[in-house]
């Protein structure tokens, strides 16, 4: 098990809440707190550390995009885990304060995006400004001579940094969450669970009519379910992208083996990101499955393909 885990920082991140989620063992690790999620991915790649954890995407504000920016870029990495962490956030100042003397705040861009409702509510005149992190927020807060006022953040981050809580729950929207994942060298994947998940990144060859729809094909006719489908630009001009999908089930099923093939042969390039159990291991995919595409299905079909190539007809 890796023992040296990266993660965005500083102490206090919802990511350190996912990375603990992740891996309970990693009370005893040494856990690595990095600046920013470039950092995780650089720690991991340089072998400074065995494995780090980065958000991938919100409920509410979708990908997060330097995550997937360095997942497409650079050096390859593998997805080896992944965890759903519910995000509440809580608006913290020094003691003393009250919500009437703030007029900055800081926080990450997600999270200020998540709580402007309450903010135009009960803070219309205050200034707002990003940081790399909430947890970051909360630190900048509580040092001397910050230029902030107060820090949207998690509780946790708050806490740890001795400050204040003003107003807790001030998202926009309580069943928000964020996604993390586990980034590792690459190796072999996790062995299969029955309830996984492949990432991926596919370069369409080219641009003409029905390349994405050809993509698409590849999963849909082969019973390959899709959880996620992001454009990325590819960097090489305007109108020029890649596509992020995640599709439920592992590398080692037949159905999801072949539709890599397929895509191998349709694409320019293929970036394989991982296969690795799903957050919701407990999701019953099976009534969602079309007919004859179930794991037994292909099974059979490639007995039936081998015992024609064996002449036995």
């Amino acid at each position: 098990m890796p023992n040296r885990y990266a993660y965005l920082g500083p102490e206090g991140t919802f990511t350190e809440a996912a990375l603990r989620t992740l891996r309970p063992e990693a009370a005893d690790a040494q856990l690595m707190p990095c600046a920013g999620v470039d950092a995780v991915f650089g720690a991991v790649r340089r072998g400074e550390a065995d494995a780090g954890v980065v958000p991938l995407e919100n409920s509410v504000e979708g990908g997060v995009p330097t995550t997937m920016a360095e997942l497409i870029n650079g050096d390859p990495l593998l997805i080896t885990a992944e965890a759903a962490v519910p995000v509440e956030f809580t608006l913290f100042a020094r003691d003393g304060a009250a919500v009437g003397d703030v007029k900055r705040v800081a926080t990450h861009p997600h999270a200020l995006a998540q709580c402007r409702r309450w903010l135009s509510r009960h803070l219309p005149d205050a200034e707002l400004h990003t940081v790399s992190s909430t947890a970051a927020a909360a630190q900048s807060v509580a040092e001397p001579g910050s230029p902030y006022d107060a820090a949207i953040c998690a509780r946790i981050a708050g806490e740890r940094y001795g400050l204040a809580a003003l107003a807790s729950g001030i998202g926009d929207r309580a069943e928000a969450a964020t996604r993390f994942v586990q980034l590792s060298r690459p190796g072999p994947p996790p062995a299969p669970t029955g309830a996984d998940r492949t990432s991926l990144v596919a370069f369409l060859s080219d641009d003409r009519p029905g390349a994405l729809a050809e993509l698409l094909d590849q999963f849909a006719v082969r019973g390959v379910n899709l959880t996620r489908l992001e454009s990325r630009p590819t960097g090489d001009g305007l109108g020029r992208y890649c596509f992020c999908v995640d599709a439920d089930g592992h590398v080692a099923d037949a159905a999801v083996g072949e539709a890599l093939m397929g895509l191998r042969r349709i694409c320019t390039d293929v970036r394989f990101l991982g296969s690795y159990p799903r957050a919701d291991e407990t999701a019953d995919l099976t009534p969602f499955l079309p007919a004859r595409t179930t794991e037994a299905d292909f099974q059979e079909a490639a007995r039936w393909l081998e015992d024609i190539r064996a002449g036995r007809v």
